[in-house]
């Protein structure tokens, strides 16, 4: 048994490196350099290039016409089977909230205790908009998405380095029923959020996002209580 686990343990970190290649595409902006990747990882080149063949090879991972890496369609048959039931409830009341508003309307649950991931999205069909992949995650202690799942937690389910700043934030945001952001995620994007809670699936909050609001942050926030509202309605609840 002992001769195996070097192998075991190599075996592991490649797993664990694959995954962090992954993570670190959806987290960045642009398209990046094998270069790129390699330094994030903190792995010599060769490295990181054979991390990448592999997951090119599954359709994971994908370059565009100059050769740079981005994250891959194979991904998006994974995706579509993550939390598949949530996905199919929410997508329509987004893309209703997408309409009515005029902006990219998302889903976010918790992942990991201490991060939101974005699960699903909709975008206005005839209004230009910003585009907020699923996958994208940041911690639950910034951004509209997050701190509206954190808004709906008990505090002992929070992080333990959450600030005081933040808990007076979070209780103001509780008054009202919603939180929001600027520049906090993305540069330049706001969002507004509130928290959704449903029988048998993760912490999770609805948000709308956009560059400037063409309506009061209370009355987005009325629109994404009654898409709520709704699918606890659904739920059962």
């Amino acid at each position: 048994m002992a001769k195996d686990a070097p192998a075991s343990a190599a075996g592991s970190q490649t797993l664990s490196r694959g995954i962090r290649v992954l993570e670190v595409l959806a987290d960045a902006e642009r398209p990046l350099t094998i270069d790129e990747v390699a330094a994030a990882l903190g792995v010599h080149r060769s490295v990181a290039y054979r991390l990448l063949r592999t997951l090119e090879d599954h359709g994971l991972v994908t370059r565009d016409a100059a050769g740079r890496l981005l994250l891959g369609a194979g991904l998006a048959a994974l995706a579509a089977g993550v939390q598949r039931d949530l996905q199919q409830l929410a997508l329509p009341e987004l893309a209703d909230v997408a309409e009515d508003l005029g902006m990219t309307c998302l889903l976010a649950v918790l992942l990991d205790g201490d991060e939101a991931v974005t699960l699903v999205s909709a975008s206005p069909r005839r209004t230009a908009a910003v585009s907020y992949r699923p996958g994208h995650r940041h911690p639950i202690t910034r951004g509209g998405p997050g701190k509206a799942i954190l808004l709906g937690l008990p505090e002992r389910s929070w992080p333990a380095d959450v600030p005081e700043e933040l808990r007076a934030e979070v209780i103001e945001s509780r008054q009202r029923g919603y939180t929001v952001s600027h520049d906090e995620v993305v540069p330049s994007l706001r969002s507004v959020a509130v928290p959704l809670g449903l029988p048998g699936q993760p912490p999770a909050s609805i948000a709308v996002i956009h560059v400037s609001f063409p309506r009061p942050e209370a009355e987005l926030a009325e629109r994404l209580q009654e898409a709520v509202a709704r699918l606890q309605r659904a739920s059962g609840v």
